[in-house]
């Protein structure tokens, strides 16, 4: 080393040495003084016990904290902070560090958050809460989640001379978050936040969809089926636990894509009211583990995999294996048997499913296909999504005969343009009236060969109506049902 650095070396040396002195006779911190006089003692000298919160728990952290905070006897203050460097360090660090850090008192963060479709609360995102619990007095620095200052989680940092009441009130906290949670009996979609749908992390809430049974076309004794596997459990959930019997239990929905799996789950949903719905869907499957895991806690409750072929192909299909496909037999697996969960799974392709999922009972129950509708389910498409037309068809024979192989949506999409065919047909007053000739004209349109994408898009078949289409179902907002129950 040569003189000049050594001397460098030297001088730094005694800067540091300096500056650590400097630190210890310093005055104390706005912030330590604070928080001193509220305790009553030296806070610096106390334990922290911190506890972190999945990131799309932040609102049912500050509900559990506001009904703790609200319990008769208790009182609190909020304190925030203020400086450029509040979010460095842990609660211990701005104690020590807050005067040089320039830390000081200061608003505090608030951030608002959905609590459902179309309500929100206002969040502690970072700042004190200082407790006072009939004398017992501690502080909790509330640090919401973070990508920017590097903290993924919520977390709960307490502040007491006992580290014990610090214990409890963590406790008492994690306690008020299952028993009042915001995703209780709500529709909740794992993934991607979608656009109007507000969300927290990868959490959005939904609304829940409103469908009738007579919303619905399906096969003769395969809606008694779903609803007898879905609800019938659920109803007699008591009777079948004292009896021995699981409840836990999986339906797949398998078929050609178009045909209506998802507004199947969407009637499910519509009915189990008073279940908490668990969607996951294209990039959100991979976070099987939390679904399932919130499922478990808000019971009882339906976790959906769409598109679930997306991560459960057969495993010798990959060299490289598939570590969501183990998630998801492993959360299958894991939820007790006497646990409310329904797991509903779609797919276009059954054929690729691995066998362990789809072919074992105690994952999947009950397999339904969601098929092409045959003549009798297409006339009563027809008259499904007339519904609101004048409706003048002499001849429904030829249009049911001129579409077998087609899928549902293909028979909503004729009935529209049908429907405008007549509309710019005529004066423009009261219910549109539609007749064989814009019945043969719109189905013209539609199997023309020039009409082979839209025939493709919309499901048709490889007959007359078209070429059965490749791509994926149109998710949790469309699709149009025919199913038939899968033989034994």
């Amino acid at each position: 080393m040569d003189e000049e650095t050594q001397r460098f070396a030297s001088d730094f040396q005694t800067f540091m040495h300096r500056m650590a002195e400097a630190a210890q006779f310093a005055p104390g911190s706005d912030l330590a003084h604070r928080l001193d006089t509220h305790i009553g003692a030296e806070a610096a000298n106390f334990p922290v016990v911190t506890e972190g919160f999945q990131s799309y728990d932040h609102a049912n952290v500050q509900v559990a904290l506001n009904a703790y905070l609200a319990a008769e006897g208790r009182s609190h203050e909020l304190v925030g902070l203020a400086g450029e460097h509040r979010h460095f360090g842990s609660l211990s660090d701005l104690l020590q560090m807050g005067q040089m850090l320039r830390v000081r008192p200061g608003s505090v963060d608030l951030v608002n958050l959905p609590v459902g479709p179309r309500d929100t609360m206002a969040c502690i995102q970072f700042g004190f809460v200082l407790v006072d619990d009939r004398g017992s007095r501690f502080a909790v620095l509330v640090r919401g989640s973070d990508d920017l200052h590097g903290y993924p989680t919520i977390s709960l940092e307490v502040l007491c001379a006992n580290p014990d009441v610090a214990r409890e009130f963590l406790a008492q906290i994690r306690e008020l978050i299952v028993t009042l949670n915001v995703f209780r009996g709500q529709v909740v979609s794992f993934g991607s936040s979608q656009m109007g749908h507000p969300g927290t992390g990868p959490v959005a809430f939904l609304p829940r969809p409103d469908m009738e049974r007579e919303d619905l076309v399906l096969g003769e004794g395969v809606l008694e089926a779903v609803e007898r596997q879905v609800f019938g459990v659920a109803e007699h959930r008591d009777r079948l636990r004292e009896s021995g019997q699981h409840v836990k239990r999986g339906l797949l929905l398998h078929g050609p894509p178009g045909t209506g799996k998802t507004l199947t789950v969407r009637y499910v949903a519509s009915r189990v009211r008073d279940h908490t719905i668990v969607l996951l869907t294209g990039g959100g499957l991979h976070l099987v583990r939390h679904a399932c895991s919130l499922a478990r806690m808000l019971q009882p409750a339906v976790v959906v995999l769409e598109d679930v072929d997306l991560v459960a192909l057969e495993r010798g299909m990959s060299e490289y294996g598939n570590p969501v496909l183990f998630d998801v037999l492993n959360e299958m697996d894991g939820i007790e048997e006497d646990a409310d969960v329904t797991f509903l799974l779609t797919t276009n392709r059954a054929d690729l499913l691995e066998p362990a999922l789809a072919a074992r009972p105690g994952r999947v129950d009950l397999a339904v296909e969601i098929a092409l509708p045959d003549d009798g389910g297409r006339r009563r498409l027809i008259e499904l999504y007339g519904r609101g037309l004048d409706l003048r068809l002499e001849d429904v024979d030829s249009v049911v005969a001129r579409t077998e192989g087609v899928t549902a949506s293909f028979i909503k999409e004729l009935m529209r343009k049908a429907a405008l065919l007549a509309a710019t047909r005529s004066d423009g007053q009261g219910p549109v009236v539609v007749t064989d000739v814009e019945m043969g004209a719109a189905l013209d349109e539609l199997l023309a060969e020039s009409g082979a994408l839209t025939r493709s898009l919309l499901g048709g078949s490889d007959g007359e109506a078209g070429v059965e289409p490749s791509g994926r179902g149109r998710g949790w907002l469309h699709a149009t049902p025919w199913v038939r129950l899968e033989a034994e």
